[in-house]
């Protein structure tokens, strides 16, 4: 898929592919993103790589692709945050954020099935 086709994107197909030939999905996926990598200004490339890595070692890392939605759901959010900050120390009008999350939170335990 040619980066300038991204307005092309099946999803059922891709959804397709994944259930039917992991391996083939896994291909073409890799090819995809290197070539987005390709196509971004040379000036860029670095970088996008570099994040590319880090997303790659989280969907590794994670096991399961729950797992991996949930870890680069939080890099997403993490990013976001440093983001902010960023935006809140040439702003006055965006006061800075707490980067702890809130505690207090009750868990609920689930019964053991016998």
């Amino acid at each position: 898929m040619d980066p300038a086709d991204q307005k092309d994107f099946n999803f059922e197909e891709w959804a397709a592919l994944a259930r039917e030939d992991g391996d083939a999905f896994e291909r073409r996926r890799q090819q995809l993103i290197e070539d987005m990598l390709s196509a971004a200004p040379g000036r860029m490339q670095r970088r996008l790589r570099g994040l590319q890595f880090q997303i790659d070692l989280e969907r590794e890392r994670a096991g399961t692709p729950l797992g991996a939605a949930v870890r680069l759901n939080s890099m997403m959010w993490s990013s976001f945050a440093d983001l902010r900050d960023a935006l809140a120390g040439v702003s006055d009008d965006v006061p800075p954020q707490p980067r702890t999350p809130e505690t207090g939170a009750q868990l609920i335990p689930f019964p053991k099935r016998s």
